[in-house]
């Protein structure tokens, strides 16, 4: 049988923190204007870091920053075309696969700041976590920018 326990020496104390974000709840999604519908955008092509293409539509990664093509960067003072290089990987990333985006109804097709999925996975937090687009000021990706700019990846790293 348990020894006895006198509830009055019993501390509660807070819980630890969780030891990574895979655990976290998934954010809840922003709010978009009621007449905006997720639609699939089939076989994109990347036209930069964080703008592709698909469909008749140019859309460009909310809360992201490209990464023009024609940008250099440098490492170790030795510059290399991180703009192509980082066309490429998403390019690469996307396979011509469809992407799930927030887009406004049919009457005009112009170039449009979207939140996109790639199954579950967001567009914007892969890109500026692998470091190949930067996050905007004051944006969700904020943290991201500053994991993958301590890890060296993308275009905070060695050429590719």
């Amino acid at each position: 049988a348990p020894p006895p326990i006198d509830a009055s020496e019993i501390e509660r104390v807070e819980a630890r923190p969780p030891l990574g974000e895979l655990g976290l709840a998934v954010r809840p999604r922003t709010p978009m204007p009621q007449d905006w519908r997720e639609t699939l955008l089939y076989r994109p092509i990347a036209t930069s870091s964080a703008i592709f293409e698909s469909m008749g539509w140019k859309v460009v990664i909310s809360g992201a920053q490209d990464i023009g093509a024609d940008q250099t960067c440098s490492f170790r003072d030795e510059a290399w075309p991180c703009g192509q290089r980082a066309r490429a990987a998403f390019n690469a990333w996307l396979r011509g696969r469809a992407l799930n985006c927030f887009l406004p109804p049919e009457t005009e097709r112009f170039a449009i700041a979207a939140s996109c999925r790639l199954g579950k996975q967001d567009v914007g937090a892969w890109l500026v976590s692998n470091g190949w687009a930067t996050a905007l000021p004051g944006g969700i990706y904020g943290k991201a920018e500053a994991i993958a700019r301590n890890a060296g990846m993308g275009i905070f790293g060695p050429p590719q």
